[in-house]
């Protein structure tokens, strides 16, 4: 939960500095990356851990710490979407065989907000609620973080909202690129009745790296979290039968973005009917 404060608190002293004192472009792009990554790992990544618990004041801390990121509508995202596709085609947030980690950005975020708003309209469908409904979410979600670029610009200016955007941008592309290397080529089958199997052990990547493990709250152990999404990260089990990572999940991140040495690594683990399916 100190990872509210944490953020919030930097994301403000960040824009002060950036507004209040001269810094070189380098110096400002750096400050762009740095708040950006905790955006990802303390932000969003911790967002989605609240996201999945039971309880409305850890689900509102969840959401809050999505807003600098710009990545609200991730929560409905993930847990309507994602936790029901993961592992087939008809999910944006799984990585296809020789899918670059480039183009996956662009595809990923892109279907994703798609996604949110599709699932949005159909649980007000479902509960006969109008668009304009106190219900709507995603239309809630717009609303705030456009409030949140405008009292940036009002207090901080052109230079903040650039820094504010930017750092968010961060955020989320670190978010995507872990979601690319959650599942990367790793398929569920198809049975006769055309449903897709259950999402099993093999069909996430696994990493037991301790450096990973800490930084992102056990992500890493990522076939428990599918097996069960409101298990606590501090009790995630590692499975003998997932399909391992031969490095730690900071680690794959970084050779994702060499696409060439993250295909020759990774190719030849993914399981043969995987990759015809």
């Amino acid at each position: 939960y100190f990872n509210l404060p944490i953020v919030y608190v930097l994301v403000v002293v960040s824009l002060i500095t950036v507004t209040t004192t001269t810094l070189e472009t380098y110096e400002f792009v750096g400050l762009v990356l740095s708040v950006g990554i905790v955006l990802g790992v303390n932000g969003i990544n911790v967002a989605h851990e609240l996201g999945h618990r039971q309880t409305t004041n850890e689900r509102f801390i969840g959401k809050a710490l999505l807003l600098p990121a710009l990545y609200m509508h991730f929560y409905i995202e993930h847990n309507f979407g994602h936790h029901l596709h993961a592992a087939t085609k008809e999910d944006p947030a799984t990585a296809r065989y020789n899918q670059t980690v480039y183009g996956f950005w662009l595809t990923s975020v892109f279907r994703q907000y798609g996604s949110a708003w599709k699932i949005q309209n159909r649980l007000l469908k479902n509960n006969n609620q109008s668009f304009l409904s106190i219900k709507n979410d995603m239309l809630w979600y717009t609303i705030l973080q456009l409030t949140y670029l405008i009292i940036v610009f009002a207090a901080f200016g052109v230079t903040g909202l650039i820094f504010a955007f930017f750092a968010g941008v961060i955020g989320f592309i670190l978010l995507e690129t872990v979601n690319y290397i959650e599942h990367y080529g790793l398929l569920r089958s198809k049975m006769p009745s055309g449903r897709y199997e259950r999402v099993r052990e093999i069909h996430s990547w696994n990493s037991n790296h301790l450096i990973g493990r800490i930084v992102l709250y056990e992500l890493t152990r990522h076939s428990d979290h599918h097996y069960k999404s409101s298990k606590k990260y501090q009790i995630l089990d590692c499975h003998d039968e997932s399909p391992q990572m031969p490095y730690g999940y900071p680690t794959s991140m970084v050779l994702a973005m060499v696409p060439p040495l993250w295909f020759a690594v990774m190719n030849k683990r993914i399981p043969r009917e995987m990759v015809s399916a």
